[in-house]
């Protein structure tokens, strides 16, 4: 597949996604937008990518919106008058996906129904969709060079890209509202102390440390244990009760048992690394379809 705003580069199971439009800062369009949700559901049917790599092309990892598009910045259709009926009835109809959804909302969609894990490497300004889009992602580490604002209130527009439900369970309510009502840029080490990035490091080390967090990720693991641990703790943990969890639980040691599971049995016992076979997607266990739909 070509693309015009991103880089698409697998190198030892790990996929660097690159946002590349750094002449504009890789400022956010409809276009790549569309791209990252289709690169994200490739990633997820590549067994060749383990883990992802999220970084930015030059100086800046997303600058936001790009607000010098013509029309609707957003390209949203303004002829339309939406309901919440629209958007529980017809979420997929061509209108509503063209012209009401959000697109930040379709990325991070995307990256939430991801099954390989998804690392933030955050080398410059993450402004806008550009701090809400990491929202989804597992782990953010961020440059010493960058700047994050969840600057909405600034230009008379609330968040997106789902972060109203990331956010808080990633910082906690209160430090999510002031961080939202204050639309201020945070140094990094402040985006740390908050909890939103996991390290702060020199620019020449963030891709580096990047690629060791995904390696410990992924190496000597089954991808489908992999799959299923990362789509548990995100869906079960929004549960209202842990006999949620405990139904789904119960299925994922049960089908890891069969395959994957002898073997890491068997390597332990042998004092040995395992010899994981089991692919993602194709040997994700047979409840999977209905339960992540």
């Amino acid at each position: 597949m070509t693309y015009h705003t991103l880089d698409w580069a697998v190198a030892d199971g790990i996929l660097t996604l690159t946002l590349n439009r750094p002449e504009q800062l890789n400022a956010f369009t409809v276009e790549m937008a569309d791209e990252l949700e289709a690169a994200f559901r490739r990633a997820s049917s590549d067994a060749s990518v383990r883990a992802i790599v999220v970084t930015g092309a030059g100086r800046a990892f997303c600058a936001g919106m790009d607000l010098t598009r013509p029309g609707n910045v957003f390209g949203l259709d303004e002829s339309q008058r939406p309901t919440l009926r629209d958007m529980n009835e017809r979420l997929d109809d061509a209108a509503i996906r063209s012209g009401v959804r959000d697109t930040g909302g379709r990325v991070t969609l995307a990256i939430f129904n991801c099954t390989k894990p998804v690392i933030a490497a955050i080398n410059g300004a993450a402004v806008g969709i550009g701090a809400t889009m990491t929202l989804a992602m597992d782990v953010r580490i961020a440059s010493e060079k960058a700047r994050i604002g969840f600057v909405f209130g600034k230009i008379g527009i609330v968040p997106e890209a789902c972060s109203s439900w990331f956010l808080p369970r990633i910082v906690g309510i209160s430090q999510a509202l002031e961080w939202c009502y204050g639309a201020d840029i945070l140094e990094p080490e402040e985006a740390r102390r908050g909890g939103l990035v996991k390290a702060v490091v020199p620019p020449e080390q963030l891709l580096p440390e990047a690629y060791r967090i995904a390696h410990r990720f992924v190496d000597n693991r089954s991808p489908v244990a992999v799959a299923l641990t990362r789509q548990m703790l995100y869906r079960n943990a929004a549960q209202p009760h842990p006999l949620e969890a405990h139904k789904v639980d119960s299925l994922a040691v049960f089908y890891t048992s069969l395959k994957d599971g002898k073997e890491g049995v068997q390597s332990f016992l042998e004092k040995r690394a395992p010899a994981f076979t089991a692919k993602v997607p194709d040997d994700l266990p047979p409840f999977y379809a209905d339960w992540a739909k």
